[in-house]
């Protein structure tokens, strides 16, 4: 696994240049305008730039056109300006994005606003003086589809700043998605289409209601006089987004391919002391012989120590990598328990900090169905539903391959030799045994935090206390099992059971009255079923369900608190393909713009029973998906 890692031709120590990150002031506590929020660049102050532009200034100074699609080596980013939009128009923006980012309401009516989100203003540059904090692009390569794909980059998204808002203490990166072309393009053109980008604005924050960890989106921008080839002529959009980190995997592969063994070590100190909390704020050494302790692990350990037996020496690295591995596990187990399938799980699309990113087929399941992709050019099922923990903790198997050096050196790994030359050959195989040791290991911590995460998850959306152990067959793979065998709908069953009273589940006829609620308005579906039989297996379903209820709600099922608690974790309201469908040609064929807010409302407030808005639509939008607009499948084109 890790050999290929120390065959690579070490290269020397570089000196890297730094520049000064560049803060403004705070803002007040009401929030404050997008240009006066306190930003700072210290991604690009902190890791090195594309050796072609050496500073801000000379990509500043570069005719935009200049800047064309080119292997970068030895840099992390290249500093790139958005190119010109022409007439902008602002189409949405999300509520509760500009809260989180401490934006001021109101702010996105101002010109300014609709610039700076349109990549027209540079907010903390002084382009007279040179001086400032400048965009960037990030370089980074891939495993897509399972083979490697070279440098890939952020080939139309170009970051703007980081801003931490003052009330929350977190720090985002603000990020422009369709903003043009950047050393990474390859053979694109830098831009994204308003297709694409209606859905990445509203799924973005519909994860987020949902609270499921994601990147954000700010605002979505139509480019009237872009016009895009892809399968068709379509027109152009901008998606202002934001993230705790937009470093993904992938950041790790290119470095390891081209043996950036000096990045490597460099990249992960910056996560640690500048993407999370800084080297004592990672989980210590899992207690139990196998990494697979389900308990809530103490952090504090302090940078250099080395934790754990001969063979097994966990430094801060190995800390490092667990902390990535840990975050997610518990993504891709919100992802199952609310049945999320991002569609294109490759390396550059796993996130460091473990976030939902870069949505492109993605879908909710409608009918559950395990096997189901919404990428219809996922021939071989890589990326369906079912496949996306085992491809996580691949694509988390190629992060600790790029680690595997500094993982493996265990208690070594600040001796000045091996920070300089790396590992002597005669050292060679230990390194090795000790690294795939310890990913071994992390694999073992991978699986326990997933099903713990799931477990809790499932439990909450059942209305239940407290997870039994034979919940899991019981209640949920039966559960899953009966929903594929009946075609059912994934979460609406959870909402709709979220209505039920337990007094009317006494009996076996009661419960096979109530199990029609959860069929489709054509009737039963699947193959092989009829009536009675579908009824028949949801009431067993239900009998096992209800005794669990009386187990933990007490003698009469506490109806109405059960009820409350799990509608705050059962959706009534999920962006679904087919209303993502509905919305795109409203916006972009009718020229609608109401249905975009008030759709993005509905997925801001998932748990509502009302939005306020025309009650049949609401319903519509919430109830059974038209029989021939389910399980849709997209392209990767965007």
């Amino acid at each position: 696994m890790l050999s290929r890692l120390l065959s690579r031709p070490l290269i020397p120590r570089m000196r890297l240049a730094q520049m000064a990150a560049h803060v403004s002031n705070g803002s007040p506590p009401g929030g404050t305008s997008l240009a006066d929020l306190p930003k700072s660049w210290t991604f690009t102050s902190s890791l090195p730039p594309d050796s072609k532009f050496p500073t801000p200034d000379a990509s500043h100074k570069t005719p935009r056109g200049d800047i064309e699609p080119r292997q970068v080596k030895g840099a992390l980013f290249t500093w790139v300006r958005p190119e010109e939009a022409k007439e902008p128009e602002l189409l949405g923006v999300s509520p509760a994005a500009m809260r989180d980012l401490g934006i001021k309401e109101g702010d996105e009516k101002t010109e300014e606003f609709k610039q700076a989100v349109a990549g027209n203003q540079l907010l903390g540059w002084d382009a007279e003086k040179g001086e400032g904090g400048y965009p960037w692009a990030q370089c980074y390569g891939g495993w897509q589809f399972g083979s490697w794909a070279g440098q890939l980059g952020d080939g139309r998204a170009i970051s703007l700043f980081e801003t931490t808002n003052p009330s929350t203490k977190k720090r985002y990166e603000l990020q422009l998605k369709g903003a043009g072309i950047t050393p990474y393009s390859r053979f694109a053109d830098g831009k994204a289409v308003l297709r694409s980008s209606i859905r990445e604005y509203i799924v973005s924050e519909a994860l987020n209601a949902l609270r499921i960890p994601t990147t954000r989106a700010l605002s979505l921008t139509l480019l009237p006089h872009s016009k895009v080839r892809r399968e068709t002529i379509e027109p152009g959009a901008i998606v202002a987004r934001f993230a705790e980190s937009w470093l993904r995997i992938g950041t790790f592969d290119i470095l390891r391919a081209r043996g950036d063994r000096d990045l490597i070590r460099q990249l992960s100190t910056y996560i640690a002391e500048n993407v999370f909390d800084g080297w004592e704020s990672l989980p210590a050494r899992n207690p139990s012989d196998d990494g697979s302790d389900a308990s809530t692990l103490p952090t504090g350990i302090a940078r250099d120590t080395i934790e754990g037996p001969a063979g097994l020496e966990e430094n801060r690295f190995t800390r490092l990598y667990r902390e990535i591995v840990r975050r997610n596990a518990k993504t891709v187990a919100a992802w199952q328990a609310y049945a999320f399938t991002n569609g294109v799980l490759n390396t550059d699309n796993t996130s460091i900090f473990g976030l939902s990113v870069d949505f492109g087929p993605f879908a909710f399941l409608d009918n559950f169905d395990p096997n189901y992709t919404p990428n219809h050019d996922d021939h071989m099922l890589r990326y369906s539903y079912r496949s996306q923990p085992t491809i996580i903790w691949w694509n988390l198997v190629r992060l600790g391959e790029s680690l595997g050096e500094l993982i493996g050196i265990g208690g070594g790994v600040d001796a000045e030799e091996f920070v300089e030359k790396g590992v002597r050959q005669e050292n060679a195989d230990d390194l090795v045994s000790r690294a795939e040791a310890l990913i071994t290991r992390t694999g073992e911590e991978f699986k326990t935090v997933f099903l713990e995460e799931y477990k809790r998850l499932m439990t909450a959306r059942l209305g239940l206390k407290v997870h039994k152990q034979s919940d899991f067959d019981d209640l949920f793979s039966e559960l899953l099992d009966t929903m594929e065998a009946l075609e059912l709908d994934f979460n609406q069953f959870f909402r709709k059971l979220s209505n039920f009273n337990i007094v009317d589940l006494e009996t076996e006829q009661q419960r096979k009255e109530k199990a029609s609620v959860f069929f489709h308005h054509e009737g039963v579906t699947g193959l092989g079923n009829t009536d009675e039989s579908a009824r028949k297996r949801i009431a067993e379903w239900l009998e096992k369900w209800s005794t669990r209820v009386y187990e933990d709600w007490g003698l009469t099922g506490d109806d109405v608190a059960r009820q409350v608690e799990m509608k705050k974790v059962n959706p009534k309201f999920i962006p679904k393909s087919w209303i993502l469908d509905e919305v795109i040609k409203r916006v972009e064929k009718g020229g609608e713009r109401e249905i975009l807010d008030r759709v993005m409302h509905m997925a801001l407030h998932p748990f509502e029973e009302r939005w306020g808005w025309d009650e049949k639509e609401e319903e519509r939008f919430c109830g059974d998906v038209p029989k021939f607009d389910r399980a849709m499948q997209c392209s990767c084109s965007s």
